[in-house]
């Protein structure tokens, strides 16, 4: 394969491979929204049990943790074009499953086989699509590559999480997971018409032989020798820990507390896209003005009041309100965080530093989200809404007195 040695300068919307990617990708978010409701509304509809919805988020995520592990050295050491477009078509056959059985019965069991399969390969797309990124915009655009990618992913998944509560309440969940198969079909398309090239990687590196797990631990090593990213893989891991089932508590309060339909759901969630969105759109400038630290600890900040907003809104637009002004919160510290990341590390291994970021980061998850499904279910919604919040407010604190705290580490 001839590596495209041309530098990626100019601007990203002349830039033919970036903008096929970049609407192949807004497709499969779109897709990938329908499954975002529709998931814990069949779960809902069929148990009645929040537990059960946080026990699945959970079993998830414990899948993509493991998947985590062995996903960077996949996406260093193999074609990254072909592992994107492998990745999702497995995912399309592994979703389509769940609407074709379905119609012979309503089996809850096939969501614990074909979820965490779904997440773990989903895990190997991330951390291979954030690799990909780095190659396809080049390190001086990779900031607005990431917002430009998260804003339209943001605009449709305002679209998508409406049609989608539309879709599940008029034909069912199992309509709107369909539908999100079909957009990892999309997805590999989208992949496939851009050039080879702009993935390859030049290995400076060679394949450690013999000592597999040297090479699995690379990427942790390189996190753990840089301040700002060490601080920021610990202190991550416990916001995930707090967060990653707080959608499905969410919907919970909706349907629970407030007694909606499921199209009330979706709009709820489409609306909380806008503000992904906006934080998406605003990322790059408020970056460039703010500096790293400041513009990441104000976003935790306020991400943490947002939270605790949550615990006490007691109608449906203000639940939407908040969740759009958390959710950009989250997207501005995301995408400045993802950032860093892809500036500070060397090429060759930026997938497994990926790789084992997101293995450390996630592994508290899926613990949190089965705490916080349980803990709805005994003491309501809004305790964990408060106390989620104020557990965030505390990690904000502690950023400011560590290496996160600088305006430009990407320069040291």
């Amino acid at each position: 394969m001839e590596t495209d040695t041309r530098p990626a300068t100019g601007s990203l919307w002349r830039d033919r491979d970036f903008l096929i990617f970049w609407c192949a990708q807004t497709l499969s978010v779109a897709g990938d929204s329908f499954a975002l409701i529709a998931v814990p509304l069949l779960v809902l509809n069929v148990t009645g049990s929040v537990a059960q919805m946080g026990l699945l988020t959970g079993v998830s995520g414990a899948a993509a943790v493991a998947a985590g592990v062995f996903a960077g050295v996949l996406a260093d050491r193999f074609d990254r074009r072909r592992l994107l477009i492998a990745c999702d078509i497995i995912r399309l056959v592994l979703y389509v499953t769940i609407p074709v059985v379905w119609v012979f019965g309503q089996h809850v069991w096939l969501l614990y086989a074909v979820l965490p399969m779904a997440a773990a390969v989903g895990m190997v797309f991330q951390v291979t699509y954030v690799a990909a990124v780095r190659g396809l915009a080049g390190e001086q655009r990779v900031t607005e590559a990431n917002g430009m990618l998260y804003a339209t992913a943001a605009a449709a998944g305002i679209l998508g999480p409406t049609l989608a509560g539309v879709v599940s309440g008029h034909l069912g969940p199992t309509a709107a997971i369909a539908i999100n198969a079909a957009s990892f079909g999309l997805s590999a398309a989208g992949v496939l018409l851009t050039r080879a090239s702009r993935y390859a990687v030049e290995a400076v590196e060679p394949a450690p032989k013999g000592r597999p797990w040297r090479e699995l631990l690379a990427g942790a090593e390189f996190l753990f020798r840089q301040p700002v990213l060490r601080t920021l893989t610990v202190l991550l891991s416990f916001f995930i820990f707090m967060t990653l089932g707080l959608t499905d508590i969410v919907i919970y309060r909706l349907k629970h507390d407030l007694g909606q339909a499921d199209s009330v759901v979706g709009v709820v969630l489409g609306v909380g896209a806008a503000g992904t969105m906006v934080g998406s759109m605003l990322v790059a400038r408020m970056r460039r003005i703010l500096g790293f630290g400041p513009l990441w600890i104000g976003a935790q900040v306020v991400s943490g009041l947002a939270i605790l907003g949550l615990g006490l809104a007691g109608s449906v637009w203000g639940v939407a309100a908040i969740m759009a002004l958390y959710l950009a919160c989250v997207s501005l510290a995301g995408i400045c965080s993802m950032s860093l990341r892809q500036q500070v590390t060397p090429a060759h291994l930026l997938g497994r530093v990926t790789s084992a970021f997101w293995t450390i980061h996630f592994s508290l998850g899926p613990v949190g989200a089965g705490a916080l499904g349980w803990a709805a279910a005994r003491y309501g919604a809004t305790a964990v809404f408060v106390f989620a919040g104020a557990s965030c407010l505390v990690l904000a604190l502690v950023a400011l007195v560590t290496p996160v705290r600088q305006r430009h580490p990407e320069r040291a």
